[in-house]
This record gives C-alpha cells, sequence and structure tokens, in this order.
C-alpha cells in the first residue's frame, strides 16, 4: 500500500522538476529583458522566475492540484538554494537568503493576485517589484508586462502531460 503512496509522491516530484524547467525557459526568454526592460540581473532573473512560478502554482491549485503546486514551490526554491550556493553565498547565509527569498515570493505572489483584475495596480505592482532596482522605467515596457501577466492569468491551464512533454523538447 505505501509503494502506491511512494510512487504517487515520485511521479509528483518528477512533475515538479519538469514544470519547473519550463518555468525557467520562460523565464529566461530574452524578450522580457530586451523588449519588456526587466533587468538582465540576479535580482531581474529572480522576478521573472518568481512571476512564472506563481502563474503557473495558482493554475495548479485552481484546478485542484495543490500536492503538485506545494512539489512545485519546493522544487523551485531547491534549485534557488543550489544557485545561490553556485554563486558562491557562504553555507552558513544560505538559509537567511532562503528565508529572504520565500518571503518574497510570497509577497509578490499575494500582491499580484490582489491586483490581477486591475491593470493600473498590476503596473505598480510590477514596478514595485520587478523594476524595482531601476531608477526609471519606460511606462511602456511596464504596461506590456502587465498586459502579459494579466493575459496568461486567465489562459488555461495546459495539461500537464503537454507541459511534461515541452519542458522534456524543450
Amino acid at each position: 500500500m505505501f509503494t502506491f503512496f511512494s510512487r504517487q509522491a515520485r511521479a509528483r516530484k518528477k512533475q515538479a522538476e519538469l514544470l519547473y524547467q519550463a518555468i525557467a525557459g520562460q523565464a529566461r526568454k530574452a524578450e522580457f529583458y530586451a523588449d519588456f526592460g526587466v533587468p538582465d540581473t540576479f535580482d531581474g532573473r529572480f522576478e521573472m522566475l518568481c512571476l512564472h512560478g506563481w502563474l503557473v502554482m495558482r493554475k495548479l491549485k485552481a484546478a485542484g492540484d495543490e500536492k503538485l503546486s506545494q512539489a512545485l514551490f519546493d522544487h523551485m526554491f531547491k534549485a534557488m538554494d543550489e544557485t545561490i550556493r553556485e554563486i558562491g553565498v557562504g553555507d552558513l547565509s544560505v538559509p537567511k537568503h532562503m528565508r529572504r527569498m520565500m518571503t518574497g515570493f510570497n509577497g509578490r505572489a499575494n500582491s499580484y493576485e490582489e491586483v490581477l483584475e486591475d491593470q493600473a495596480a498590476m503596473k505598480e505592482s510590477l514596478r514595485r517589484n520587478v523594476y524595482g532596482t531601476l531608477e526609471e522605467t519606460e511606462e511602456d515596457k511596464v504596461a506590456a508586462l502587465a498586459a502579459y501577466v494579466m493575459e496568461a492569468a486567465r489562459a488555461p491551464l495546459q495539461d500537464k502531460q503537454e507541459d511534461t512533454h515541452a519542458a522534456q523538447a524543450g
């Protein structure tokens, strides 16, 4: 009986890994940095990863798949932990950085969720989070990113099998 549950957990973990690969691939697309003016920095890439992770996790939750959403969250932050270690953050500082990143993700997710139906508020939330390290932002780029986020949030969740196959192919 317990092997059934462990098999489900392994399958969910693999699915979360593949979803994360798809999210990371989307977050790395050059147009976010060139066309939308997202800073091409560690912070800018973190913002795009959080934004796309939130979009997928909210759709999983809406579809009733809380466990996969949680597995995706866990995998995403495990990958971030590995990344900050690779860039040289000391072992003693990693937990502090991870807490800050998780808190930041949750704050952003709550903010985006609250303003999802209000384009002006979405632009302000994106300006504060995604463009927060810039002294100035171009209004048309912020508006374009807000439109992208709002459209992506309304789009239906692709079948998880399609996501899995797309991640394996990409």
